[in-house]
């Protein structure tokens, strides 16, 4: 008995001591004893290694045993060390020497004889051998973000503000960190999940994000790839199929790393401003593969937003002979902003890949991001034991003095001082943002819509008022309930409108919710809606422009919507209403303008209408109406974190079933139809080096219309006004609001293309307003109206934008002029 106990004990012991992992870590210096920062580090014939931070710094975890270590950056000759790693953690401290690229002639650059346009020939022709040499993997990723301001006004750097941001006497500090650490899965063409295991982040939001592994997936084989952030339109890949169309390539030097010659290759974009990179490429002999790149791209000839320059450092590693992978990636930035000049980094890490998986059915399910519900939670001890890029005693501060501040700020003391501030009540922010008081421990808030919009005026009610609150009450489970009172009054109709909407989100995974509303409003007779009560005081009392006509509305409706399955959405709601006509009863004004006078509240009266005209519409009537829809997002896309599900724009286009019945005899319904429609959509879809493209198509039909009356036609988003809104696709720059109203079938058609800058940023006095110029077309057609049209040119920056359009009513000019946004609709 006594000998088995005794071989049990020697294997345990043999065990843990196999389970157990030591540190391996160290310094990486040039010739000089400068430190070489971002040094790649790995055990060689795996995939497993780090990265040295920008001291030169390394560290990982090795169980006993003897390794091969490799050590890699750009410019430098890889090094190879032998390790053993025993009972205890090592220190290897090792010099890179510089890389010696030597070329057999000297003779001065030819761009049709030089090596380096043949080297990168061969590159090319080997570039869908490279992209399909796997079909999926898995892997493990850290990425690690630091943003610094290395340069402030003086004039602006007071003791707080110092203080506050933490910043040495020269306005420099660390503004931003942030780690991350995921598991990422791969399927070609186009399938990734990536689940987030932890997170960490401090400090203020940065210029830009990248600390997902997505964000990070630079494929240098794809012909065009993207940089989101930076800017719309893509960047030419030095290595695409049509390289040569805008780049030229030179032989910088070759030479013998690890038995594999090394071809150092300067990349020479042809033109200055044609959305290329710069820098160099090493190449493999013989294998034409990239084996690493080091890119680079600035605001002056590549027109990027939010930095001055972007430095892309990429290395590649044999994962098995056939399948290189990229080991680490690097996005270096610099920026200034109003004299504040800040700089940064994201650098990943990729570990342990397992080439050609066979994923489970349905694993690739639309959900891209999957964030742990404990990621955000994880203590200091954990990061220091998983961390494989050692922090430098600047960072190590910055995360102590930050982690004891959150503490601080998210204690129960502190979060009811902040509450019992942030609700106290102000007159100026009230008159333009409302007022809104939280509870954050019964999770219950009420806001109080801005005074502005509280007080509006149109011809049909005259001055009136508008009260509006909310209260909202959200559960630990996602779900959350929502009531919001309104009462309007009209001063000239003497028309009260009490109402009450209510919302109970049951299901915020799957966007299930059950709403109601009820009550007596003074309503739009178009249901897109025309313009805001805002806008209409405004154009009404300025411009006597009653654009918006009304009628009296007493209802009640009752809705469901969830998704049935990811991508498919179905909505239904059926509503009672009592509707009658109304007509105008005020005609104030604030400017009078010569020869202008408001419009009937019909809008089918003819032009010369008087403004109190009482011509007929309709008649008093009831109504019982049913909807239903169902949205198909093909190729749906969407991040699941523990706060709940956000979705991400799709590649396809986007597919909407509408029906709509009214139904005669219910509760004395008096309208009798049955309506159809279908649209069909698509935003923001890449053209490569020309920006993206927009549209939407939509068509429908009334196939009963035995009774109906004008509110229930199938209504347009027209616009009359000076401004317009540009986020709705489906939005005209000059139909009239209600003209072509339709009770027959239709066609409307929309396209818009934006250009991002590809032409305006090659005019040099035009390349830093970073405008983007924007092309459209918007088409109408129906059975009963002769077919509309309309061209527009437009040029934006950020929230502004500018058109300029002509429409066309048949073969004749219709309206032609300007439209203008500023943000606000």
């Amino acid at each position: 008995m006594r000998k088995y106990l005794l071989l049990l004990i020697l294997c345990l012991t043999v065990v843990i001591a196999d389970a157990q992992q030591f540190m391996l870590n160290g310094r990486i210096t040039g010739d000089k004893g400068e430190p070489i920062g971002f040094t790649s580090v790995y055990i060689r014939n795996s995939t497993y290694g780090t990265t040295a931070n920008e001291l030169g710094q390394y560290q990982f975890k090795l169980a006993p045993g003897n390794y091969n270590i490799v050590y890699r950056f750009v410019g430098y000759r890889e090094k190879v060390v032998p390790v053993s790693i025993t009972d205890h953690d090592e220190r290897l401290n090792v010099q890179l020497e510089n890389e010696v690229f030597s070329r057999d002639d000297t003779a001065t650059y030819n761009r049709k004889t030089d090596r380096g346009m043949a080297i990168m020939r061969e590159v090319m022709a080997n570039r869908e051998r490279h992209m399909n040499e796997f079909k999926s993997y898995t892997c493990q990723v850290y990425i690690k973000g630091v943003q610094r301001l290395t340069k402030a006004p003086k004039s602006l750097m007071s003791s707080p503000v110092i203080k506050q941001l933490d910043l040495d006497s020269l306005g420099r500090g660390i503004l931003y960190q942030s780690e991350s650490l995921s598991e990422f899965n791969l399927q070609r063409p186009n399938k990734f999940k990536e689940i987030t295991i932890a997170a960490k982040s401090t400090g203020g939001s940065p210029a830009f994000n990248y600390n997902k592994a997505s964000d990070l997936q630079l494929n240098i084989y794809q012909n065009i790839f993207y940089i989101d952030g930076l800017r719309s339109r893509g960047f030419v890949s030095p290595v695409a199929d049509n390289a040569f169309k805008y780049y030229r390539f030179r032989l910088a030097g070759t030479t013998v790393s690890n038995n594999r010659t090394i071809h150092k290759i300067a990349i020479l974009p042809k033109s200055k401003r044609s959305s290329t990179f710069r820098g160099f490429l090493y190449i493999v002999d013989g294998d034409w593969r990239v084996y690493s790149a080091d890119l680079y791209l600035t605001e002056e000839n590549d027109n990027i937003n939010l930095i001055d320059t972007l430095s892309i450092s990429q290395q590649y590693i044999p994962v098995k002979d056939s399948v290189w992978l990229p080991a680490s990636i690097q996005y270096d930035y610099k920026g200034s902003v109003l004299g504040f000049k800040f700089a940064g980094y994201y650098v990943g890490i990729y570990n342990n890949y397992k080439i050609d998986q066979t994923f489970p059915d349905g694993f690739f399910n639309g959900e891209v991001l999957k964030v742990d519900t404990a990621a955000n939670t994880k203590p200091s001890s954990y990061w220091n034991a998983i961390r494989p890029v050692p922090l430098t005693p600047q960072e190590m501060r910055d995360y102590r003095k930050k982690d004891s501040l959150f503490a601080l700020q998210h204690s129960d003391p502190y979060l009811d001082s902040v509450q019992l501030e942030n609700n106290k009540f102000s007159l100026p922010s009230y008159t333009i943002f409302g007022y809104e008081a939280k509870n954050r421990r019964t999770k219950e808030s009420f806001y109080v819509a801005p005074l502005y919009q509280s007080i509006y005026y149109n011809t049909v009610e005259g001055w009136g008022i508008d009260a509006q609150v909310k209260y909202t009450k959200k559960f630990d489970d996602l779900r959350s309930f929502s009531i919001s009172p309104e009462f309007k009054y009209g001063f000239s109709s003497k028309l009260a409108s009490p109402m009450i909407h209510s919302e109970y989100l049951f299901d915020q995974w799957h966007r299930g919710r059950v709403f109601t509303n009820f009550g007596a409003d003074v309503m739009d007779l178009s249901n897109v809606g025309t313009r805001s009560l805002w806008f209409n005081t405004l154009s009404s009392l300025l411009f006597e422009n009653n654009y918006v006509k009304y009628y009296r509305n007493q209802y009640g409706n009752i809705g469901y919507e969830r998704e049935l399955a990811n991508g498919i959405l179905w909505s239904s709601s059926v509503e009672y209403s009592n509707r009658r006509q109304l007509y105008n009863t005020s005609y104030q004004h604030i400017f009078n303008p010569k020869n202008k006078e408001y419009t009937s509240n019909n809008p089918l009266a003819p032009p010369g209408t008087p403004a109190d005209d009482r011509s007929f519409l309709f008649p008093e009537h009831q109504a019982f109406t049913f909807k239903t829809s169902l949205e198909f997002t093909f190729g749906q896309r969407y991040i699941t974190r523990p706060d709940g599900r956000t979705f991400v724009p799709s590649r396809y286009p986007k597919i909407v079933l509408n029906y709509r019945k009214g139904i005669d005899g219910v509760f004395g319904s008096d309208v009798n139809y049955d309506f159809v429609s279908i649209n069909i959509s698509q935003d923001h879809i890449p053209i490569g080096l020309t920006g993206y493209s927009s549209f939407r198509i939509s068509a429908g039909d009334f196939l009963n219309r035995r009774n109906l009356y004008f509110m229930d036609y199938n209504h347009f988003s027209g616009n009359q006004g000076l401004t317009f809104d540009p986020t709705d696709l489906a939005s005209f720059h000059f139909l009239p609001f209600y003209q072509f109203s339709s009770n027959d079938a239709f066609l409307e058609a929309h396209y818009q293309h934006n250009f991002a800058g590809a032409f305006f940023s090659r005019i040099p006095f035009m390349r830093k307003l970073k405008l983007e110029e924007i092309i459209g077309a918007n088409f109408l057609t129906e059975k009963n109206n002769m077919n509309y049209s309309e061209f527009y040119v437009g040029i934006q920056r950020l929230f502004f934008r500018v058109d300029y359009g002509v429409s066309f009513t048949g073969d004749k000019k219709y309206i032609q002029g300007f439209r203008i946004f500023y943000g606000i609709r």
